[in-house]
């Protein structure tokens, strides 16, 4: 549990470093091309010498940047579709942020059904545990599996 934010950490620094990156191929032609306001028109030669790791440390990278999200739970404090469903979602979200202030909120609108979930669970007894503390004040409190984002986990 403990290593969670560290690995998190990680993800994060090597998805960052791949959406600024390119390829090594693209690299080297973007590099053999002249300049637009050089006097020199002539293709430029140049000879690049690559690491032996390089390549892998980019495959490594473009794998990290596929996983950008994560498998969790969150509990689902209000689902609804009714005629004042938008006004009950919008209740749920602020009763809820005003009893527990440190926990983030999702209110979501998916046609026809208006949803407020709460948390970033990663596991399922954490959900259960977060169910626990909200359903006094949330008797219809449930659990939902969701697709939790890196950002959201770094919040």
């Amino acid at each position: 549990m403990r290593f969670i934010p560290l690995i998190l950490t990680w993800t994060l620094l090597a998805v960052a470093s791949v959406t600024h990156a390119q390829s090594l191929d693209a690299f080297k032609q973007r590099l053999a091309q002249p300049t637009a306001g050089s006097a020199f028109f002539d293709p430029a030669r140049v000879l690049v010498s690559e690491h032996g790791d390089a390549a892998r440390a980019v495959a490594q990278a473009a794998q990290a940047a596929q996983r950008l999200s994560y498998k969790g739970h969150r509990v689902c404090i209000f689902f609804d579709n009714g005629p004042d469903a938008r006004s009950g979602a919008i209740a749920a979200k602020e009763l809820f942020e005003e009893t527990f202030p440190g926990i983030k909120v999702y209110m979501v609108y998916e046609s026809p059904w208006f949803s407020v979930s709460v948390g970033n669970c990663l596991t399922t007894e954490e959900a259960i545990i977060l169910k626990g503390r909200v359903s006094a004040t949330f008797p219809k409190a449930f659990l939902k599996n969701e697709v939790i984002s890196v950002a959201d986990l770094l919040e």
